[in-house]
């Protein structure tokens, strides 16, 4: 058995990197990546064109489709035997809030418990300069303690690593999903024939800094661990609900 490693950043980045240096003395481990940056492509699988596959070293592979294909592909076609756990990053910049919804990394992980396997999909919180060294510590460090204990039915975790040295975080909070605050983030170009054209996600984003959740945590020089599952039902609504009639 073996730890799966994916990401969306692509099968070359820098957090990929130093998780799979640091997580070799644990296990046999396979990764298995985007070949090209595929943030924010959320939890989609490639169904109208034919995959393809290159081995670019021993026991990594890059795919021209999607973190959540890679993971697809990995447990039903390139690993001998099913993994133990599956690791989704790290991510070069946060995956908190509602931005876990567009996020390719936390869906790499999505995709491995809807299979079967345990995941943890892990973000290294920042936007410019990235050390990795205290985020692969801590991942090692929280996959050696899943693959003896393993996670709930139906849960997998979001870890989101403040981008500080090992010595200056404060330790960790398991938190709830917190609530981003989206601003116009659209830039408005015009190209050399005089068309225009739009980048999404242009402009800052806020959060609502609220005490238990996955952001307040992180301010707060915290690694931030949610449980997340699969079941997207808003069960207090069911109730208030019942009065409807179509």
């Amino acid at each position: 058995m073996a730890i799966l490693l994916s990401n969306d950043d692509g099968v070359a980045s820098e957090g990929l990197r130093a998780l799979q240096e640091k997580l070799a003395s644990l296990d046999e481990v396979w990764v298995v990546a985007p070949d090209r940056d595929q943030s924010a492509v959320s939890h989609s699988l490639t169904l109208q064109r034919p995959l393809r596959i290159e081995q670019v070293g021993p026991r990594t592979f890059a795919v021209d489709g999607t973190p959540t294909d890679c993971v697809n592909l990995a447990i039903n076609g390139i690993l001998r035997e099913r993994p133990r756990l599956v690791i989704s990053g790290i991510n070069r910049g946060a995956n908190l809030g509602d931005d876990i919804t567009y996020s390719g990394t936390v869906s790499a992980a999505m995709e491995a418990t809807l299979l079967g396997v345990p995941g943890i999909a892990v973000s290294l919180v920042g936007t410019e300069q990235f050390d990795f060294a205290a985020a692969a510590d801590f991942t090692n460090r929280l996959a050696t303690r899943l693959l003896r204990d393993s996670l709930p039915p139906d849960t997998l975790l979001n870890v989101n690593v403040p981008p500080l040295p090992a010595a200056a975080i404060k330790g960790f909070a398991l938190t709830r999903q917190g609530k981003r605050r989206y601003g116009d983030a659209i830039v408005e170009k015009v190209d050399p024939r005089g068309k225009k054209y739009y980048w999404i996600g242009g402009g800052p984003l806020d959060f609502v800094d609220a005490e238990g959740t996955d952001f307040n945590a992180v301010h707060r020089d915290l690694i931030s661990i949610t449980p997340l599952h699969l079941d997207l039902t808003n069960y207090r609504s069911l109730e208030e609900l019942q009065h409807l009639k179509v």
